[in-house]
């Protein structure tokens, strides 16, 4: 992947832009902070300026943590894959945070929109303990549960005095890296509640840049009032932000049968079905002119109207003279006034996603719909399918990638493949969510679900399959409804799973560098990932002269990760250049391969004799 083009222009104006554009986070009150811009390029100092800035205990170690490479990597788990070989949807298991930082190269400016429904901060909820050091072995130990001391995991208890801190420097890292990943026309979706939504607006502005702050939406969650409160509360919030305001643009939702009912074609009019629309206006910015104000006649009763007191027409006499020609004003039967007709077919065919949501389902909703698919209440707090089918109609195209890299039930995935089925799309969505232990004592892990991503994974299963079968009168064959199980591990590779205790003994471990419990399938992926590669690409296993040698991207990339490699077998694998006509061949080998140093020393030399100049051994 080509790396950005650092180099400034001659004008300063395009200059300023051009960073803006780079780091948003850098400008605070429209001037550059030269100090958040040297942290940015990885120098940090204790001066503080006497300046307005947002910061908290901990801001500068979650700057550092998004800026540290991973050492991991995405092990491949076909067995609970659904639809394995067509699949292009992922599930990833992981920490979020090293997941979106092996993304990077991949799906660097490829996703449309992302959602993301992370820990509101009750004080009920677990939340990720990042440790800058080595972040792969404390989420190995999350996942058993406990700390490096050997000491269970505990809420982020309001009590905490770094309560809200902690919960920043969670979501710091995660959204920086995450808009790496939206495209310059994406957008990003971010529900929360009153306990984090002033601290949230405030990092985002500070990540995405005020700028791009599309809008904060209010959804209503729940049918009815509570009364255990002053105020009974029923809403939570979506935070809607652009990568780059000048060049999103949000789809309209589909119109609603009350919306157009009122659209009606009573004389016949060519045009189609209208509606009586108000010829008036309120006079304001200057339209209340005489220009604005005459006398508009109807011949049917021979009087005379103005516009209300205070209020002027929406158009000039010329104007005005012309709709009436064109039968684009008519006159009220009851009161003889004038009104504008508004025809269907000149109106955009949708509806703007408001800024209340009422219509988005409610709570109760997405725990019925739970407990329908599972036969049990396997899950708590889910977010409605109708709701985020709304956001994915405004927010995606019918070819976007989706990523949820707080994926929970993957209410996301779900609501994208009921999408897909109704308008025909190919969307694809990337799911991410740390496998975190289901209460003992739970419906969840007494129905056999021992952590949370057993529970996405069944939900995508079963929810495809159930939408095949409610459209059976609908083809749907091309519709995806499977997708790749990726696991987060250390790496494959001992030299690039560092040991920051013994940096030195770790690059000299032993001739043979790959892990003794790792596979070739499990070294492929690793190697897209250094190579940003998709990790949907198409992938094919061949077997030549006796060894299995992987296919990927029709011929982009050849990798040979078996054993005792002889001359044939390297002249094999270069004739494939030719048979898929490929311009450009990249070929894999592991380090210890080949048979002996002559093959090793030889195999450069006959591929690129055959055109292949990219070489590579891990």
């Amino acid at each position: 992947m080509q790396e950005l083009n650092g180099t400034s222009k001659d004008i300063v104006s395009e200059n300023i832009e051009k960073l803006k554009e780079l780091f948003p986070e850098v400008f605070s009150e429209g001037k550059i902070d030269f100090k958040k811009l040297e942290e940015e390029l990885g120098s940090f100092t204790c001066k503080e300026p006497e300046r307005y800035n947002f910061t908290w205990a901990g801001k500068n170690e979650a700057k550092k943590i998004a800026q540290t490479p991973s050492t991991g990597t995405l092990r491949p788990c076909k067995e609970e894959s659904k639809k394995w070989d067509t699949t292009q949807n992922l599930y990833i298991e992981g920490d979020n945070l090293e997941v979106l930082k092996l993304l990077q190269k991949s799906y660097y400016k490829q996703v449309k929109m992302i959602y993301i429904d992370p820990p509101y901060n009750t004080g009920n909820e677990f939340v990720y303990k990042d440790n800058f050091k080595d972040n792969i072995k404390n989420y190995l130990d999350i996942t058993g549960q406990i700390d490096s001391d050997g000491n269970r995991l505990s809420t982020n208890s309001d009590t905490n005095g770094r309560y809200h801190s902690d919960w920043l420097s969670m979501m710091y890292p995660r959204l920086k890296l995450a808009r790496n990943l939206l495209k310059d026309d994406g957008v990003i979706f971010i529900s929360i509640d009153d306990n984090e939504v002033d601290n949230l607006k405030k990092i985002c502005n500070e990540i995405f840049g005020e700028d791009n702050l599309i809008e904060t939406i209010v959804w209503k969650r729940r049918a009815n009032t509570p009364n255990d409160r002053f105020i009974g509360k029923i809403h939570e919030y979506i935070l809607v932000y652009a990568k780059m305001m000048d060049k999103v643009h949000l789809e309209l939702q589909p119109r609603s049968q009350e919306l157009d009912e009122k659209y009606k074609n009573p004389d016949n009019d060519s045009r189609g079905p209208w509606f009586a629309d108000n010829l008036s206006a309120n006079g304001k910015g200057g339209r209340l002119t005489a220009s604005s104000i005459f006398p508009i006649f109807n011949p049917t009763n021979g009087k005379e109207y103005l516009p209300p007191k205070n209020k002027c027409w929406l158009f000039n006499k010329e104007k005005v003279d012309e709709y009436i020609k064109d039968n684009r004003i008519g006159f009220r039967e009851s009161t003889g006034s004038p009104y504008l007709k508004r025809f269907l077919s000149e109106v955009r065919q949708g509806a703007t996603l408001p800024t209340i949501i009422f219509d988005g389902g409610f709570s109760s909703d997405s725990a019925k719909l739970i407990r329908d698919l599972f036969n049990e209440d396997v899950f708590e707090f889910t977010k409605p399918l109708q709701l985020i089918s709304k956001l994915l109609r405004t927010g995606t195209l019918k070819n976007s990638l989706i990523l949820d890299f707080f994926s929970g039930s993957s209410t996301t995935a779900h609501a994208m493949m009921q999408l897909n089925a109704e308008d025909e799309g190919n969307r694809k969505f990337i799911m991410v969510q740390l496998p975190e232990a289901t209460d003992e004592k739970s419906e969840a892990y007494k129905a056999g679900y021992k952590n949370i991503c057993e529970i996405g994974k069944e939900r995508i299963r079963r929810a495809g399959e159930k939408i095949i079968v409610d459209n059976s009168d609908k083809d749907l064959s091309n519709l995806d409804i499977g997708f790749k199980v990726l696991k987060l591990d250390s790496s494959n590779i001992k030299a690039w799973d560092s040991n920051f205790e013994n940096v030195e003994g770790s690059l000299l471990d032993a001739v043979e560098n790959i892990k003794e419990d790792r596979s070739s399938e499990d070294l492929l992926y690793e190697i897209l990932l250094k190579y940003g590669l998709d990790l949907t690409l198409p992938i094919e296993e061949k077997v030549i002269d006796g060894k299995k040698v992987f296919v990927i991207g029709y011929g982009a990339l050849v990798a040979c990760l078996d054993d005792d490699i002889t001359i044939p077998t390297v002249e094999a694998i270069a004739k494939l250049k030719e048979a898929y006509q490929s311009e450009i061949m990249r070929v894999v080998f592991k380090d210890a391969s080949f048979k002996d140093a002559v093959v090793k020393t030889n195999a450069y030399q006959i591929l690129k004799q055959f055109g292949i100049d990219e070489v590579v051994s891990v």
